[in-house]
């Protein structure tokens, strides 16, 4: 039952991480096209509180997948899950990397075109289907 538990609480936040990988790039395609100061200070404080929330997430769904693994020590000797680290350690770049664009849109000096930010939203798909795909098939490699 706590194994369970555990995994429930990982997968919640994961969701919770998930959703500020999704959403804080699309707030810099936004923050990218604003113009008055007002607006473009907005889309600082947002993205800024946005990326406070999803670093949470990001923390939570860490604590929750290192308590699976006290349960579940067979799970380190599995090639899927070598896989889904990897994977893992890809958005944990990519989270960091968030932070710089935010801090250089927020300086005004963030020099990425519209439609390179907007390839950048859609990364993290990527990573999601295999990571959700190797956690549900678990297949040999």
């Amino acid at each position: 039952m706590t194994y369970l538990v555990l995994k429930a609480l990982h997968i919640i936040f994961m969701v919770t991480w998930f959703a500020g990988l999704f959403y804080l790039p699309r707030l810099f395609i936004y923050h990218r096209a604003a113009e008055d100061t007002i607006s473009l200070d907005r889309f600082v404080v947002m993205s800024r509180r946005l990326y406070g929330i999803m670093t949470l997430g990001a923390a939570l769904t860490l604590v929750f997948g290192v308590a699976i693994l006290f349960i579940r020590t067979d799970l380190l000797t599995t090639g899927w899950f070598h896989v889904k680290l990897v994977l893992l350690l890809g958005l944990a770049v990519y989270h960091g990397y968030c932070k710089r664009i935010m801090r250089e849109l927020a300086e005004g000096r963030c020099t990425r075109s519209d439609r390179w930010l907007r390839l950048y939203n859609e990364v993290p798909v990527l990573p999601l289907f295999g990571i959700v795909f190797l956690a549900i098939l678990k297949p040999t490699l």
